[in-house]
């Protein structure tokens, strides 16, 4: 006879190690149940309202304070700097959304591209651009910030300025001809400005890049001076117009979301 073969064991699955996965999860519950508490929470209300046991609880919520994801005052917790520094970093993200999905909107709505801009600190900002392969934007071909006076963002914006935050900025950024077409001098500019007709589209033709045309609509939130833009190619410049007006339309009809989303 053979030898007996030594019977093999069943081979039982080894238990689930026990992962941060868990710990992690416990820590979030804990957060949004202290963000539901204006007024601070104590400890023991929080193991019972996000069904934890009283040790986990106090030690998820002593690692969370150290961490500045929590503080403690008198023995209830708030959001801590750390957690306020996510909630506005998640609020600026829905804020860069909702307008990059607006311009979208418009430009395809439109057929052109559409830029969002605004003044702040003294500088011209191109916050936002939408092209398509249909509709594509105009290329930076002179920094923006430096010639306001050429194209209908930096106008529009200028034209938003009271008279010394203008000449301030016309001081460190002097007019000069950058095109054919440009205006030619700071007092040309600044009577033109004036002139402008409040809230009403600016246009441009040609006067920051051979062969394009623009035009910006002014939007003013509180003290903040901004604008929405489109451009199209010079062979198009019959179309402007009525793009700015076709623009402004639909400004108007999401002035309340857009002045959310840049009121920063």
């Amino acid at each position: 006879m053979g030898q007996s073969r030594p019977a093999v064991r069943e081979q039982r699955p080894a238990p689930a190690p026990q992962t941060l996965i868990g710990s992690v999860q416990r820590a979030m519950r804990l957060l949004e149940t202290v963000a539901e508490h204006a007024y601070g929470v104590p400890a023991k209300q929080l193991a019972r309202e996000t069904g934890l046991a009283l040790p986990t609880a106090y030690h998820l919520l002593r690692t969370l304070v150290h961490e500045g994801y929590l503080h403690r005052d008198q023995g209830l917790f708030f959001l801590g700097k750390a957690a306020e520094r996510l909630s506005s970093g998640g609020a600026e993200q829905k804020r860069r959304a909702t307008i990059a999905e607006t311009l979208a909107h418009w430009r395809d709505a439109i057929g052109a591209p559409v830029y969002y801009a605004r003044y702040r600190e003294g500088e011209i900002e191109v916050m936002h651009v939408s092209g398509s392969p249909a509709a594509p934007a105009a290329e930076e071909w002179a920094d923006f910030r430096e010639t306001g006076h050429a194209h209908a963002v930096g106008q529009c914006l200028l034209s938003q300025l009271d008279d010394g935050a203008r000449r301030d900025h016309l001081d460190r950024y002097p007019v000069r001809p950058i095109t054919p077409h440009t205006v030619r001098d700071e007092r040309g500019l600044l009577r033109r400005l004036e002139g402008m007709p409040r809230m009403q589209p600016v246009t441009e033709r040609q006067e920051y890049a051979p062969g394009t045309v623009c035009a910006a609509v002014p939007i003013t939130v509180g003290a903040t001076a901004a604008t929405v833009a489109l451009s199209l190619p010079a062979h198009q410049a019959e179309r402007l117009m009525p793009a700015a007006r076709q623009l402004q339309y639909e400004v108007g009809r999401r002035v309340g979301a857009l002045a959310l989303a840049i009121s920063i």
